[in-house]
């Protein structure tokens, strides 16, 4: 029977390991083209991100960052880039 356990796989995953299963979740596949099952593309997230969060990945750069914005009157909309300003005006108007 083998000793690994969760924890010291992420301790022992490589770089490029973390960047396969990142791809792999992202993509719903493995890199040889099958598909993850629900239960796979859970486990391999749970696995990228011990490993962000172990690897002390800085947060910018981990998997589902959403940069923060302001909302309301105190947003001035300056940073939307012109080709998605408008993405978010109300389609009923139109």
């Amino acid at each position: 029977m083998s000793d690994m356990t969760f924890e010291r796989m992420i301790r022992q995953m490589t770089p490029a390991v973390y960047e396969s299963l990142k791809q792999a979740v992202a993509l719903r596949k493995w890199p040889d083209g099958r598909m993850l099952t629900a239960e796979q593309t859970e486990l391999c997230l749970e696995a990228v991100i011990r490993y962000e969060w172990e690897s002390r990945v800085p947060e910018e750069q981990r998997v589902g960052y959403l940069q923060q914005r302001t909302c309301g009157s105190a947003s001035s909309g300056s940073d939307v880039p012109p080709e998605l300003a408008g993405l978010a005006r109300d389609a009923t108007r139109d």
